[in-house]
């Protein structure tokens, strides 16, 4: 019984893979070592020239102790199922989830990579970019992985190349964008799910032995029901600012697919990539495909270490103007809807100019004439002006908004169409259906296919066509409302390509447009937060988070977006969706890049004196809120108060949001709130902002300086009650 008892056990241990001195590097092993200032991944590639990910997370002093590092997942000889190669291959020795799965031109369906050789390069001030070449042994069928480390944001960018020289195409099954592998106790994936004007709801779920699959098949809008974007937290549930967390997000604008396995060593796997689903890709011989970039950060200070990071990767990296300026705006929708005229939009004009903006929107209905627009049943793809809304065309209306001190915008659907359009009747072969199956329509209308080169063209040249006309056009709201229903292609000859076809199809387009308008600010929307992700964002300044503009409802929702996305990007109108008062409203939109649709002229006096003021205060600020670091100090989720500060690198200016959100709050002011961000040894002064006229602020009769150290051990009140449902402060560092 003994015997057999020592015999369990050593069995168990080599299963729970306890780390020894035999779990480390033989000496011959390469390590490739892939930094950022706070983060290191560590590649290990054995005597089999299997490459192997040992490590993601703290950066160590010393490099050498890289190799020390044991090497989880391992087995033994004996048990090859638990495969952790850093892009695992399908069909041959691997059991669970692949990153790669194809079936070669002969038929053969297994693949096998094996390590080649890896080059290291600096490609930009602070950014290293690493290859790793990949080979299979049997076939002339190569992976190259990407690794892009950016040094002072802690910011890894993650991609991988597909190419053959076999004598047919091959078909991609499967072709992820990265495969991480991390051991640890536990693991805890907060995910977020929603639909039309309900986006970003979190869940957060431990992780078990098995799958969890987060995908879209919605083709585009692929972000309507859940987001490509993810933070798992390592060991125990992570805070605000304790604890380990990955955050995730995948540059692609369809379909995804994103995968989290504990392997029965109880390490988790992380398979991020394009979604599988109906897209078989055909690759021709001496072909690339090119995954889509996996975006991802590692912090020990908690979530909001980790936003922190891909803000600052996107402000200076990714989004368009990331570090410049961004235009507020008046939109027509809410005081007009589609019945408007030349006469109603200058009268709009000049109350944009009255309520201080720097930019008139003019969104749906412009637009069709055998068709007109409207309402949403018709008109879609032509794109020539209504003779009976606008007799005078929007030149007139670029230069009459001109003329009254603001700029003018227009909103499109270029990727859509009506059935009942000029478009659909000339081109039904540039429309996304199936020839034998019913239209199915989603909003009343239907998608074109930017898989034809004739689409693509047709799009651009409708924007470009626009700008040549309208050189001082200022903006461009580019919406998106429909999924693809039916799909199928009259062009292309392989129809499994056409999910990831239309998106490259898309990015084409808006590449073309960026290159010839780099400055053009332009709004990424998709009936709401239907397409918010870094693929798209390389080439829109700002995007809609939702088409819910309670202000209320969208304190958690901005609050959910900006896990991922900074505040400079991010659109947030005043409406009169919500009940609350004015000052709430704006309070809310003020953390973000403000925007009005309101009827300014339905204003009363002490409104309109309160929205003006409130923007000149913005522009005062603005900088502080787009470039500064948020710090998260209370969630609406945990709190009968969300409260939030954004603070300047320089830790010399601040501008702290807190609201009320909860009805069951009693009128008795709430307890001090600790503060994060600041510098402890500089002294600091409070002063209210965004008074409401005819009110007075008790922080504002009562002026004191303090020190960052109290403002962040004891913290300071902001008085929110039921009377004072939202503050805005404005703290300034005292010289």
């Amino acid at each position: 019984m003994n015997v057999c008892f020592y015999t369990l056990l050593t069995v168990a241990c080599s299963i729970l893979t306890i780390p020894t001195r035999g779990n480390q590097a033989p000496p011959g092993d390469v390590h490739i070592i892939i930094e950022t200032q706070q983060t290191a991944l560590v590649i290990r590639v054995d005597k089999d020239k299997t490459p192997t990910l040992v490590h993601l997370g703290p950066k160590l002093r010393n490099t050498a102790e890289y190799a020390a590092i044991p090497t989880n997942g391992k087995r033994g000889e004996d048990y090859t199922g638990i495969y952790n190669s850093i892009y695992t291959p399908a069909g041959s020795r691997n059991l669970l989830e692949p990153a790669i799965q194809v079936t070669h031109a002969d038929g053969n369906p297994s693949l096998d990579l094996v390590y080649i050789r890896h080059e290291t390069q600096p490609v930009a001030e602070g950014v290293v970019l690493t290859k790793v070449y990949l080979k299979d042994p049997q076939y002339p069928f190569d992976v190259t992985l990407y690794y892009k480390a950016y040094q002072k944001e802690d910011v890894i960018e993650q991609w991988s190349s597909i190419r053959h020289t076999e004598k047919k195409p091959v078909i991609l099954h499967k072709y992820a964008s990265a495969n991480l592998y991390i051991p640890a106790q536990n693991y805890y994936l907060t995910h977020f799910h929603g639909d039309w004007a309900n986006e970003m709801n979190p869940s957060e779920v431990p992780l078990t032995e098995g799958i969890k699959l987060l995908d879209s098949k919605l083709g585009t809008r692929a972000d309507l029901f859940q987001p490509p974007s993810f933070l798992v937290s390592l060991n125990q549930p992570a805070d605000e600012d304790r604890g380990e967390v990955i955050a995730g997000t995948l540059a692609w604008s369809g379909n995804y697919q994103l995968a989290f396995e504990v392997d029965p060593l109880h390490n988790l796997r992380i398979i991020p990539g394009i979604n599988p689903y109906a897209s078989a890709y055909t690759l021709a011989p001496a072909t690339e495909f090119t995954t889509p970039a996996f975006l991802f950060t590692y912090s020990d200070k908690g979530k909001g270490g980790a936003s922190r990071s891909l803000h600052r990767w996107a402000r200076k990296y990714r989004i368009p103007q990331g570090q410049g300026d961004r235009l507020t705006l008046l939109n027509n929708w809410e005081a007009t809807y589609f019945d408007f005229n030349e006469e109603k939009l200058g009268a709009l004009f000049k109350d944009g100019k009255k309520l201080g903006v720097d930019l008139f929107l003019l969104d749906d209905g412009w637009f069709g004439n055998k068709y007109p627009r409207n309402d949403d049943h018709a008109g879609l793809g032509d794109w020539q002006e209504n003779v009976k809304k606008l007799p005078h065309g929007l030149g007139y209306l670029v230069k009459e908004a001109e003329n009254s001190g603001v700029k003018f915008g227009i909103w499109l659907e270029p990727e859509m169409v009506s059935p009942k359009s000029e478009l659909y009747e000339k081109h039904p072969d540039w429309v996304i259906k199936l020839p034998n199956r019913s239209e199915y329509y989603f909003r009343n209308q239907l998608v074109l296919d930017l898989s034809n080169p004739k689409v693509q063209d047709f799009v651009y040249e409708l924007v470009n066509g626009l700008m040549t006309k309208n050189p001082t056009l200022g903006f461009i709201k580019w919406d998106c409302n429909a999924v693809i229903y039916n799909a199928f292609s009259a062009t292309i000859q392989n129809q499994s390509n056409l999910y990831v076809d239309y998106v490259k199809g898309l990015y084409n387009v808006l590449g073309r447009l960026r290159a010839k308008y780099p400055t053009l600010p332009m709004m990424l929307c998709s009936g709401g937060g239907g397409r918010v992700d870094y693929g798209a964002l390389n080439y829109f300044t700002e995007y809609w988070p939702s088409d819910n503009t309670d202000a209320l409802e969208r304190i958690f929702i901005q609050w959910n977006y900006s896990y991922f996305f900074p505040s400079i990007a991010s659109c947030n109108h005043v409406t009169d969706w919500g009940k609350q008062p004015i000052k709430f409203r704006t309070d809310v939109a003020m953390m973000g890049k403000i925007g009005y649709d309101i009827v300014v002229s339905k204003l009363t006096e002490p409104e309109l004196q309160f929205s003006q003021q409130a923007l000149k205060d913005y522009n005062r600020i603005k900088q502080v809120i787009w470039q500064g670091d948020l710090f998260r100090l209370a969630s609406p989720y945990t709190n009968d108060v969300a409260s939030a500060i954004y603070v300047s690198d320089s830790k010399d200016r601040a501008v702290w949001f807190t609201y009320l959100v909860t009805s069951r709050y009693k009128a008795e002011s709430i307890a001090p709130i600790k503060l994060n961000g600041l510098d402890p040894a500089k002294s600091y002064h409070i002063q209210e902002i965004n008074v409401y006229p005819g009110t007075k602020s008790a922080i504002n009769t009562s002026p004191a300086t303090y020190s960052g150290n109290y403002l962040m051990t004891i913290g300071f009140n902001p008085q929110v009650d039921t009377r004072r449902t939202s503050v805005v402060l404005e703290i300034t560092e005292v010289k």
